[in-house]
């Protein structure tokens, strides 16, 4: 039997999702918690990893073993609250087919990156948004944007030393809006590299911050050359925002 979890999670006490040993991650937190729940061994496979203090608003897995076949799938968030800390929420279970992966039949993900800007540090958004004091230009950072968006080799904007097959991916949306002192930059793709929307929020930052013409995004992907895209920025400000399938 295997179902699908829809989970929410505050990433700033995990060492990601992904199961390490010795470590706190949200794999290994909710693996227990299922495990402790029907007591048998269980497999969870995640739709993707995510960093040490990254979030999701939401994140898929499925869960395969010997399940209880006479409890409704729908039942599982609510049986899963007093078994998992605050941080971690299971939002909804659904039985699905043997045949169904988790991660290949993910159609796009979407992210958000959350700055707060503005001069002076909120405490309310400690390790939920990255603290820039330096005024954004939200027009320049859409125009830079606008840049990325298509099918492009994203080598640039891939973390070094990364092993890939292809860094070839299509960016479906990529914009930017104001909302307060909150700036919210969205993007949705077929796929992601490694620190990748980081690394791109990093160049937008660098556009809205006219250190750099948003003209500039196009050079940079060109030259396949990390070094010349904007800096990694913290994983306070990331969210997997959503996950769509096939």
């Amino acid at each position: 039997m295997k179902l699908l979890l829809d989970i929410s999670y505050v990433g700033t006490a995990y060492h990601g999702y992904q199961v390490q040993p010795g470590l706190s991650t949200v794999q290994g937190t909710l693996q227990k918690a299922l495990e402790d729940f029907y007591g048998v061994p269980l497999m969870l496979t995640g739709c993707s990893r995510t960093d040490a203090g990254v979030h999701a608003r939401q994140f898929c897995l499925t869960v395969e073993g010997d399940l209880f076949e006479n409890m409704p799938p729908e039942k599982l968030p609510l049986a899963m609250v007093s078994r998992l800390p605050g941080d971690i929420s299971v939002n909804s279970a659904v039985r699905v087919d043997d045949t169904f992966h988790a991660r290949y039949d993910v159609k796009y993900k979407e992210y958000e990156y959350l700055i707060l800007n503005s001069p002076l540090p909120d405490p309310f958004f400690k390790d939920r948004a990255w603290h820039c004091p330096v005024p954004l230009d939200t027009g320049l950072m859409n125009a830079a944007a606008g840049y990325f968006t298509g099918k492009h080799d994203f080598a640039a904007v891939m973390a070094a030393g990364s092993a890939v097959n292809s860094t070839v991916r299509e960016i479906y949306g990529f914009d930017c809006r104001r909302e307060g002192k909150l700036v919210i930059i969205r993007v949705s793709a077929d796929g992601f590299l490694y620190n990748m929307v980081r690394i791109m929020s990093g160049t937008l930052v660098q556009a809205g911050g006219r250190k750099i013409e948003p003209r500039c995004v196009k050079e940079i992907l060109e030259s396949h050359d990390r070094t010349r895209a904007g800096e990694t920025l913290p994983p306070e400000g990331l969210y997997l925002n959503r996950v769509v399938y096939k």
